[in-house]
């Protein structure tokens, strides 16, 4: 029951309101094969582009966005975006081969029993 004096809870420039599972398509995982960390740096592909009408504006932001290397926190702080809904947006763009995901580098964890003598030594003090 609105009547004209009562306020809209959405002003006219705001702009369509669309929830965030609605942009990944109610999807939570990625179908992708890429783990995205959130230190994952992405980059936009060196590839030809697809036909601009079969991506959301969502995926050409994130195209645009990464033509310089960014984290996959960075990419949903820039779109104001959840990391879920980001992931799965990502996870699609690298298995249609528009991104390429860097891992962060693995650092190996010190031996057992090197830790095992800092501590012996530490002691000893």
């Amino acid at each position: 029951m609105s009547g004209p004096d009562e306020e809209l809870w959405v002003d006219e420039a705001a702009g369509p309101v669309v929830r965030p599972f609605a942009v990944a398509r109610g999807r939570t995982r990625h179908s992708s094969r890429q783990k995205l960390d959130l230190i994952a740096v992405v980059v936009t592909a060196e590839v030809p582009m697809p036909d601009p009408r079969t991506l959301s504006p969502e995926d050409e932001a994130i195209l645009e966005l990464c033509l310089h290397p960014l984290t996959v926190a960075d990419v949903a702080a820039a779109l104001t975006l959840p990391l879920g809904v980001i992931r799965v947006l990502l996870g699609d763009l690298a298995d249609q081969g528009l991104i390429d995901v860097r891992q962060p580098a693995v650092q190996a964890l010190p031996d057992h029993s090197l830790l095992k003598e800092v501590i012996d030594g530490l002691r000893a003090l």
